[in-house]
């Protein structure tokens, strides 16, 4: 069989290629592999300015959270009346279960609260089984650091931070860093095989890399020569929109020690390290990371990634004006300035999902789009975050996962549930499963192709 993923190859690294058709043969067929992304947004949404009335508002007038998808609805599904877990006997724990129970589709252990025991994610079953066909085995990417101390109902804080779990007591990690998200995408191995923290943004390194490619280009056909242009340039983009992030950082630390950028000298102490500011730029940092994500499937670096866009307390959005926390607003009763705080809150973060679908919808990949061959699902743990209530869950599907998923369409009224729409989706993407996920009872074929 025929290899059509190529590696460019300098220093000590390898950069993945996207599949090219100029390297099969006649014989080998052109169909990349389908990949599978979520991404998560805590508190629910406000649900009259969300779910579409009908088939017609959804593809032609979408609700004002969602509308900036309406130039891709075709290419999206949203299902009306998906519930969560029922998460008797921890009632009070409603924040600490919207995200661990959202990729298992199952309770903690209730008699062994202080640590975690839970059950292995609906991501990390799909690693398990596709995993060692690619450098990563999966992506775990968080906006927000996964330390947020809370015990509600006596339950182990991890739970509040988690959302991917590679066995039942072993929670996976999130990545909030884009330069090391990148160095993994690189594959600088150093001994062992383990991946070094060489920086990636060394221009010597990615030019000596990337300089291979005009070999490369030579070869291809038209169509693959356009393919690896777009390619390189995704590459260069986000090198050098990471490079601008670090450069704010810097700048910022500076001033807070009272040298403006304007008076730095060759000899002045290297900028402390700064953490990207929670709230400072977030879209950008939030497109950073759905970029990498594009990066990662475009190249067949992972074929499964999770995203916690923000967890459950902690997230404020001065970009929209105001720096009231999410969670604080989420309990707004009547009041219409926090619902349409939490309204916008909500559209912001639609939006960075609207940025990454739209921008893989454009990038060609075999007989059509690298959305094609992907499920992109959005969501939160809850429906609303002033009732914490669960059994309308927000969900919104993009591409059709090489041909299993029938998009272009807003079902109002299914039946099934958090385990039974996970079940779906692996199934969609090739996962043969020995057993239902969580408190799934069946697949939910309405949404299959």
């Amino acid at each position: 069989m025929v290899d059509r993923r190529k590696f460019l190859k300098g220093v000590g690294v390898s950069l993945a290629l996207p599949f090219m058709d100029s390297l099969a043969s006649a014989s080998t067929p052109a169909k990349p592999p389908v990949r599978l992304a979520f991404m998560y947004m805590p508190h629910g949404v406000i649900m009259d300015q969300f779910w579409p009335k009908s088939q017609e508002e959804f593809l032609n007038s979408p609700p004002p959270i969602i509308q900036s998808l309406k130039p891709i609805m075709d290419q999206c599904l949203m299902m009306k009346g998906i519930s969560g877990v029922p998460i008797t006997p921890f009632n009070g724990a409603p924040h600490a279960l919207e995200l661990s129970t959202w990729l298992t589709g199952r309770l903690p252990d209730a008699d062994s609260r202080d640590r975690i025991n839970i059950s292995i994610s609906a991501d990390q079953i799909m690693a398990n089984y596709v995993g060692a066909q690619t450098l990563l085995p999966s992506l775990e990417l968080a906006t927000m650091p996964q330390t947020w101390k809370e015990n509600q109902e006596g339950l182990h804080e991890g739970y509040y931070n988690y959302c991917s779990f590679r066995s039942p007591t072993r929670p996976v990690p999130a990545e909030t860093d884009p330069r090391n998200v990148l160095n993994r995408l690189f594959g600088k191995q150093g001994r062992e095989g383990t991946v070094s923290q060489t920086n990636p943004l060394d221009r010597k390194m990615l030019d000596r890399v990337l300089g291979g490619a005009r070999d490369l280009r030579r070869t291809l056909a038209r169509g693959d020569q356009q393919k690896l242009d777009e390619y390189l340039d995704s590459v260069r983009s986000v090198e050098r929109r990471i490079a601008a992030i670090e450069t704010r950082q810097q700048e910022a630390a500076f001033e807070k020690n009272g040298v403006s950028p304007a008076k730095r000298h060759a000899t002045d102490s290297a900028p402390i390290e700064v953490k990207i500011p929670e709230g400072d730029k977030r879209s950008e940092y939030m497109k950073v990371m759905c970029d990498l994500t594009i990066l990662a499937f475009q190249t067949d670096t992972t074929r499964v990634s999770t995203y916690i866009g923000s967890r459950p307390n902690g997230a404020s959005y001065p970009e929209l004006g105001f720096s009231n926390q999410h969670h604080s607003q989420t309990h707004y009763g009547t009041d219409q300035d926090k619902i349409s705080k939490v309204a916008a809150i909500n559209k912001f973060n639609v939006d960075q999902y609207a940025y990454m679908v739209k921008k893989m919808h454009a990038l060609k990949e075999g007989n059509g789009t690298l959305l094609d061959n992907c499920i992109m699902m959005w969501g939160s743990g809850l429906e609303d975050g002033h009732n914490h209530r669960r059994e309308n869950l927000p969900f919104i599907i993009a591409g059709k996962g090489g041909g299993s998923i029938n998009t272009g369409r807003f079902l109002p009224d299914v039946k099934g549930n958090q385990g039974d729409l996970l079940t779906t989706l692996l199934t969609c993407v090739g996962i043969p499963l020995d057993r239902p996920i969580g408190i799934a009872t069946k697949q939910i074929t309405e949404m299959k192709a």
